[in-house]
């Protein structure tokens, strides 16, 4: 009886090691990645898919990393969280050493704490829900939060635009749009902007005349919309042809929100403000250097989602660089003491794994993106 159980042990420890020995001489790094690449969200997951694939493809052609190449296994969560794990379970079946993502940020929270449970280190390019790093101390996050950028709205109205009274569109089923909306009320106040209405609306609202009348009846110097760029385009449109005047301002889901108006309607968003990740026009060399790479392979222009996750793939291979190694654990510590210049900013990590990095606002104006300022982190 000993013998058998002495021989299963050695049978065990030989699977182990073989396992161990199959992993260390694998000619690639498996990497994984998920978004809504199908689906009412494709538009931000394939944008992302986009930008990380070409930083893989320019980190392989120039030798890869500890002498070996990246492979990107990509899947389609739909923007769902239960295809989300669903997607997160096959990719660890493949035994990728890191999760890139989600997009979107319920179904980025509920991988999150799964990653958290199995010590994956899982870095998020542009989900901005203040709680999806509070799942462990391997989540990371290249993109700041909903509520710095709601706080970081509220400032540059009043120092910027002069802002003394304003008003909030939210659409209460998304927690990206209450998040925002909460932070801007909460900083407004310390601003001494009044807040003269607060207007909401749900997920498939196609009309929002009723609200915007009932705020254009106070006058607001701004009209605040926390809401990604079809609906801020769809909202705005009806804000105009009730007769509002009042400055839209907005967070980084605004990005993209001149392709989603007519060239005829680019006047309804024209003079609108907007936080975003980083600027087109910036003259920075790794900037320019991306859009010319990103432009000549898929012939159009990237968004900040797309610039987030080229940043968040470098973010990747420096700590891999620097940790010498693939080992969870250590590669973990090596993002966490990330330091480095990238297309959207310097990025360093606070103590709650979320980037120390400016904050570039955009201005809207005949059917452009121009760079207005940069609001530095303090």
């Amino acid at each position: 009886m000993k013998k058998i159980i002495a021989m299963l042990a050695g049978a065990t420890m030989m699977m182990s090691c073989g396992a161990n020995q199959s992993q260390e001489e694998s000619s690639t790094i498996k990497v994984g990645g998920m978004g809504p690449l199908t689906g009412s969200a494709a538009m931000y997951g394939i944008t992302v898919d986009k930008g990380a694939k070409l930083a893989f493809e320019e980190i392989n052609a120039n030798g890869g990393v500890l002498g070996k190449k990246f492979e990107y296994i990509s899947l389609d969560e739909k923007a769902d969280p239960i295809e989300a794990v669903n997607a997160y379970n096959k990719l660890t079946d493949e035994g990728v050493v890191a999760i890139l993502g989600s997009v979107t940020s319920k179904p980025t929270l509920a991988v999150a704490e799964l990653a958290a449970q199995d010590g994956i280190p899982m870095i998020t390019p542009t989900g901005t829900q203040i709680n999806i790093t509070d799942a462990g101390p391997n989540i990371f996050r290249v993109c700041f939060t909903d509520p710095y950028q709601g706080s970081t709205l509220a400032k540059f109205s009043k120092d910027k635009l002069g802002a003394k009274t304003a008003a909030i569109m939210v659409n209460t089923s998304s927690d990206y749009s209450d998040g925002i909306a909460n932070a801007f009320i909460k900083q407004a106040e310390k601003e001494g902007i009044k807040v003269v209405a607060k207007e909401g609306y749900s997920d498939g609202d196609k009309d929002f005349k009723a609200q915007l009348t009932k705020i254009n009846s106070e006058n607001p110097d701004i009209l605040v919309v926390p809401e990604y760029y079809e609906l801020s385009a769809l909202i705005a449109t009806q804000a105009r042809e009730i007769g509002m005047n009042s400055t839209f301002v907005g967070p980084d889901g605004w990005d993209g929100i001149i392709g989603a108006l007519d060239s005829s309607s680019y006047s309804v968003v024209d003079n609108s403000y907007f936080t975003n990740h980083y600027s087109t026009e910036d003259s920075n060399e790794k900037v320019q250097s991306f859009l010319k790479k990103y432009r000549e392979k898929y012939n159009e222009e990237p968004t900040a989602f797309s610039a987030l996750a080229y940043d968040t793939v470098y973010v990747l291979k420096n700590a891999i660089d620097k940790a010498g190694t693939t080992d969870k654990t250590e590669l973990t510590k090596a993002i966490k003491a990330s330091d480095m210049d990238g297309v959207t900013g310097h990025l360093t990590f606070d103590e709650n794994n979320n980037p120390i990095k400016a904050v570039t606002i955009i201005k809207v104006q005949d059917g452009k993106y121009i760079f207005d300022s940069v609001v530095e982190t303090k």
